[in-house]
This record gives C-alpha cells, sequence and structure tokens, in this order.
C-alpha cells in the first residue's frame, strides 16, 4: 500500500498530479468520471475485458477507436484482465493496494461475490476512496435492476415532464443525463472524500445512486418535496423571426411583460378575466411585435437593449464553430499516435493546467508499464499471467 503520493509538478501543476485511480468502470456512468479526475491529472488505470466496452463501436470509428470511447477514456491508460481467469482477481487487489481510488459501476452483488467488494479492497487498503455507481444504489429495493441513462430518465419523471409539456407520447431524450450527472456528482464526491482522507488518514466507500444523482440534480423536484400539484413552469420558447427560429429564455408573459414595460405596449384590459384568453393575446402580440423588425439583427440588438435571453437554434454540426468557443479550446486532439479528436473538460484554471495528457488507449496497450511500475511484477511474472489468460491485449483477440 503507497504510504503518500507523489509531489504536485510546477510550474503549473495539474490538480491530481500522483493521485492513482483504478477504472473498473465501463460505457458512460463510471468511465465519464474517470475522465474527469485524468484530465485534472490523476493517473487513471482502465481495466478492460475480453468483451471489450460496448462504446468501442458507438460512432466513427477512427484510429481503432470510437468516437464515444475516445471522449470516455481520453488520458487513460489501459490494461487487459480477464476477471474470469484464474489470478486475476489478485491482479486487481494488489492494483487496488497501491490506488488512491477505485471507480466501478457494476450491481451492488457482483464485485463482493469475485473478492473485490469494499469490504475486500479497504481491508487491504485502508486509505482507499472507492466509487460505486448503480441504477438505484445499493441500499434501495430496486438495487439488483439493470439501468442505463434512459431507465433513470423514465423512473426520474423527466420523460412524463416533457411528454406532458408537448402534448405528446413520452420519448427518451437524446443525451445520457443520468450517465453523466452521476459521474458528475461521482467526481464531486471522491474529490470530497479524498481531501477528509488527507485530514483522517482513512478512505470510505461512495453508493452513487443514478437515480438519486438525476432527481438532486433537477430544479423542479421542488413542485414534488412540496406536494403541490402545479403546472411546471415553461421552458424556453421558440418564435419566428426574421433569418429563421429563435428561442426567448423566458415564458410568453415574462417576455411581454418586460417588452410592454420599457416600450409601453399593452394587451386590451377585455380579457384580463380569461386566462387562456390572455395567453394567447400574449403569444399574438409577441408575434406581431417580432414582425416589425426586417433583419435578424435588429431582433437581437432589440433584445439584448431590453435584457432579455436569446439564443439561436444551433445545429449540432455547427455547435463547436460557435463564436462562444472563441479562445476556449472546446475541442483538442491530444499527442501520441493513433488519437482522435475529442473534447476536453470545461476546466480552466488560473495557476493550473488540465486536460486529456493522451488520447484513448487500446485495450491492454499499458498492461506492463502498469503492472511494474504499480505493483512491481517483473517480465516472468507478466508472462505467467498471459499464459493463463488472465492478461490480454487487442492484439491477442485478433
Amino acid at each position: 500500500m503507497r504510504s503518500d503520493a507523489a509531489p504536485l509538478p510546477s510550474p503549473s501543476p495539474r490538480p491530481l498530479a500522483g493521485i492513482r485511480v483504478l477504472d473498473l468502470s465501463r460505457v458512460v456512468s463510471g468511465p465519464y468520471a474517470g475522465r474527469i479526475l485524468a484530465d485534472l491529472g490523476a493517473d487513471v488505470v482502465k481495466v478492460e475485458s475480453p468483451a471489450g466496452d460496448i462504446t468501442q463501436f458507438a460512432g466513427m470509428i477512427e484510429n481503432e477507436r470510437s468516437g464515444l470511447f475516445a471522449q470516455m477514456n481520453a488520458g487513460k491508460r489501459s490494461i487487459g484482465i480477464d476477471l474470469d481467469a484464474d489470478g486475476s482477481t489478485e491482479i486487481v487487489r494488489s492494483l487496488a493496494a497501491e490506488c488512491d481510488v477505485v471507480i466501478e459501476n457494476f450491481r451492488p452483488s457482483v464485485l463482493p461475490r469475485r473478492g473485490l467488494g469494499w469490504a475486500d479492497l479497504s481491508a487491504i487498503n485502508p486509505r482507499l476512496v472507492m466509487l460505486s455507481i448503480s441504477g438505484f444504489g445499493a441500499t434501495s429495493g430496486y438495487s439488483e435492476r439493470r439501468a442505463y441513462a434512459p431507465v433513470i430518465h423514465a423512473e426520474s419523471g423527466l420523460l412524463a415532464r416533457y411528454a406532458e409539456l408537448d402534448g405528446r407520447m413520452p420519448s427518451d431524450i437524446p443525451l445520457a443525463l443520468g450517465d453523466v450527472l452521476s459521474s458528475l456528482h461521482g467526481s464531486i464526491a471522491v474529490l470530497a472524500a479524498l481531501r477528509l482522507r488527507d485530514v483522517t488518514g482513512v478512505g470510505q466507500h461512495i453508493d452513487m445512486s443514478m437515480l438519486d444523482a438525476m432527481v438532486a440534480s433537477d430544479d423542479y423536484q421542488h413542485f414534488v418535496v412540496d406536494d403541490r400539484i402545479e403546472p411546471y413552469p415553461t421552458r424556453g420558447t421558440v418564435w419566428q423571426v426574421a433569418g429563421g427560429p429563435l428561442l426567448l429564455a423566458a415564458s410568453a408573459k415574462h417576455a411581454w411583460a418586460e417588452i410592454s414595460r420599457q416600450r409601453g405596449l399593452r394587451i386590451g384590459d377585455d380579457i384580463a378575466a380569461d386566462v387562456d384568453a390572455k395567453i394567447a393575446a400574449r403569444r399574438t402580440a409577441l408575434e406581431e411585435w417580432f414582425a416589425n423588425f426586417s433583419t435578424r439583427q435588429e431582433v437581437l440588438d432589440e433584445l439584448d437593449r431590453l435584457g432579455l435571453a436569446w439564443a439561436d437554434i444551433v445545429s449540432p454540426d455547427d455547435v463547436l464553430r460557435s463564436p462562444a468557443f472563441d479562445g476556449r479550446q472546446i475541442s483538442t486532439r491530444p499527442d501520441g499516435p493513433g488519437t482522435r479528436a475529442i473534447v476536453r473538460m470545461p476546466y480552466n484554471f488560473s495557476a493550473a493546467t488540465s486536460g486529456p495528457t493522451r488520447g484513448a488507449a487500446t485495450t491492454g496497450q499499458d498492461t506492463d508499464d502498469v503492472l511494474r511500475e504499480w505493483i512491481g511484477l517483473g517480465d516472468d511474472a507478466i508472462r505467467m499471467l498471459r499464459s493463463t489468460g488472465a492478461l490480454f491485449t487487442q492484439e491477442d483477440q485478433r
């Protein structure tokens, strides 16, 4: 077990330099947390199984890496371990004894059955911080259910809310929000646990439920907690203006109130008592007001003068070309052979460095180096483990 972490480099340190992370997770929840820690400077080692991570086949393949796999695993090293082979459990236990953080996203009963649960690993490394992400948490009545982001979107009430607002059948959103939120909250918890470990000398287990993370991140949940049956606030509304559709981050009521207050416009008093008619009248009045502008720039200038927040409806193909990213370096291509462009994490420090130091590794690419550096295995021991099938690389699978 390590006695301390390596010193921070200078003059522009990576905040988590010297922290070792063993990433046993796959798909998005878990790997995204590992990617965050890697961008912040941790040495993150991804353990891959012979079946591979299913994200390896999600999106365009370039340099043997899919877009999603590259995005989730940039900056990590890779070690191939077949957990069904003799000797594999001992390898993982040895690695866990020498690291600061373990990340996993199996169902709560899976790793304990293999002797790799929190009780097993903390016994050999009392300073360990272990992040376990599962769909519903270890203490839930649903703890053993399989869960991906769409399951969490449905169970959290999000899809029903969208359907209610839009007057349509529920359908999933094109974003793995349940995965990403659990990884973000998980990363925050890991950093807090590491800080507490610095004080107490003792690590701890983090039981992160994807559903908990989703509901805790939902700013509309106060309606549920308050037990008040009220309409949800309207989302940003889209209007047809010169040059194409435009979103206002305000309801028609708020937008009309601000425009009428500053420009002296009014809706007739004869409909004041009829709520539905007043809503329709406000919308009609706004449509007529927008029609007064002959160019899009005139509309935008007037909205800015009124202090109303607006947005262009940007195509996904054009997002990274937006002026909003001028000078922000939101995308990058890490150094090294076989890398591909990825989006970097949004961390910009005044006196520190972040971002991927390398692209996503191929399966088992760093096996020998990690085993030598972390647990001191020699060449003969590594060859023996390869012969049993406990260790493998991408080349071995061809």
